[in-house]
Order: structure tokens, then sequence, then C-alpha cells
């Protein structure tokens, strides 16, 4: 069997749809990419979301994938919100990503001591195969990257989500309550 990649009209769709461009056979995103080192946190930049992953070497790596995480799909899905489920895979960095761009991003270093690289992989590896709970404010992609990396399981997609609800909830309670002053204010001068 080969390494070339198997790419499905979807995919191809996906691509064309983000407005990603091709050469020489490889997706813009991967052209020039330093090799990854062991144990680093992958950051994939899907059109809605941020999809995380853990390099194993050899141009793999592991990753929680739920039913929406279909290699190169390059598309959030609903349907990563509605399952309990999901399967952790070891696949090319090159088909998870796909057409999206990806970087190495092991941003918790100055906070987090890493495990070492061979710890990393080697738990990472354990896993693979294996069905886990999958719950998108709680445990994530992102959450598990970080579990392998640095032995705390945190997601900052979620918690930058929730700050931004917050926020939108108190801007739309001080319009509201702007609103019934002014309606008031505008009844007692009739």
């Amino acid at each position: 069997m080969g390494r070339g990649r198997a790419t499905s009209r979807w995919s191809e769709l996906c691509g064309h749809l983000t407005g990603s461009l091709c050469r020489g056979g490889r997706a813009a995103s991967q052209v020039h990419k330093p090799e990854p080192q062991l144990g680093d946190l992958i950051e994939i930049f899907r059109p809605f979301y941020r999809h995380w992953a853990i390099y194993v070497g050899n141009g793999y790596v592991v990753h929680l994938a739920p039913p929406s995480e279909i290699p190169g799909a390059g598309a959030a899905s609903v349907m990563s919100a509605l399952t309990d489920k999901a399967i952790v895979k070891k696949e090319l960095l090159y088909d998870v990503a796909g057409t999206d761009q990806y970087r190495v991003n092991n941003k918790h270093d100055g906070r987090y001591p890493p495990l070492p690289p061979s710890k990393i992989v080697q738990r990472a590896e354990e896993l693979v195969g294996q069905e886990v709970l999958y719950k998108l404010t709680s445990e994530n992609c992102e959450h598990f990257v970080n579990e392998l990396r640095y032995g705390i399981a945190r997601s900052d997609q979620v918690r930058d989500a929730v700050m931004m609800a917050g926020v939108a909830g108190v801007g739309l309670a001080a319009l509201g309550f702007i609103g019934v002053m002014f309606s008031r204010n505008k009844r007692q001068k009739q």
C-alpha cells in the first residue's frame, strides 16, 4: 500500500470553499513546514474551531476524533456537539490537517512543565483505537492533547467561548436596562 493521500470529493470541495490552494499535490498549509518534534501540540485551524493533535513522529499525530473529524474534511460539523464518544486515532498529520493551516503550539510550556517526549508519545500510542468520552465543553480534543503533554486537561477554546458568552450576556443586559430606563423616561415626559 502506498502512502498516497486518499482524496474524497468532500475534502476537495471543502478545500476549495476555504480558499486553500494546492501546489505540487500538497496543501498550501504544508508547503515548507518544519517537522514537528515528538510530543509537540499541533493546532489545526478549522473554519469555525481549532482541532488539536499530538505529534508522535514520522509524520504521524494522535488525536481525538469525534464523528465530525473526518480526515481532510476541513469544515466544522454539528455532529461533534451531538456525540458523547470519540475514537483515539493515529493518522498522518497531512491527512488530518487536509487543506487547513496548522502550526506547532506548545502554548502552556511556560506555565506547566511538559512531560518527557518519550512519555508523551508512549501515553498517546497506548490510547490509539480506544473509544473515549467526548464532551465539547469538558473532554474535547484540546483537553485530550493537553492531558497527554502536561498531565492537565484544559481547553482555552472552551474558556474563551464561555468568557465571550458572559461578556455578551452582560452587554445585552446593559442594553436592556438602558432601553427600559429610556422608555420609562419617555413615558414620564408624556
